[in-house]
């Protein structure tokens, strides 16, 4: 058997030593290559479930910290809030004033008020809002003072 095998070997001898390849084995082989050496893109689910986790928690903390850290807005302080009479009171001379002024308007845009008459209606009525925020502060500072109402 043995010499069968040698006489097999020597008579295919160049088909033997040929050290070539088959043809398309080195790209096949380079593409294997570039396929394990391309790093696979894996999404760790868990770990992303954290990190969604850790910003709620940090945006929650961040709103909790603004609601303690910022003061209350104060509603601004009026004698309507007082009790319902002085709102009715207050309701009052507000529209009688405000009517007032529509009618000033009126007459100065008509052209029957002068010059002075409407300066000095604007000094008088900034007298009277200086006057008012006085009140409104005295009011402020004591809410239950009858003096101050």
């Amino acid at each position: 058997m043995e010499d069968e095998l040698e006489k097999l070997i020597i008579k295919n001898r160049h088909s033997l030593q040929d050290e070539e390849p088959l043809e398309g084995h080195f790209e096949r082989f380079e593409a294997r290559l570039q396929k394990a050496a391309r790093p696979t893109l894996k999404i760790n689910f868990r770990a992303m479930l954290k990190i969604a986790a850790i910003v709620v928690f940090a945006l929650l903390a961040v709103n909790q910290a603004r609601i303690w850290l910022t003061p209350e807005k104060k509603e601004a302080l009026s004698l309507g809030s007082i009790s319902k009479e002085y709102r009715e009171v207050e309701f009052y001379y507000t529209c009688a004033i405000q009517g007032g002024m529509n009618q000033w308007k009126k007459l100065s845009d008509e052209g029957l008020v002068s010059k002075t008459e409407q300066e000095m209606m604007q000094k008088e009525q900034q007298e009277f809002d200086a006057n008012y925020q006085k009140l409104l502060k005295d009011l402020e500072a004591n809410p239950g003072d009858e003096r101050v109402i």
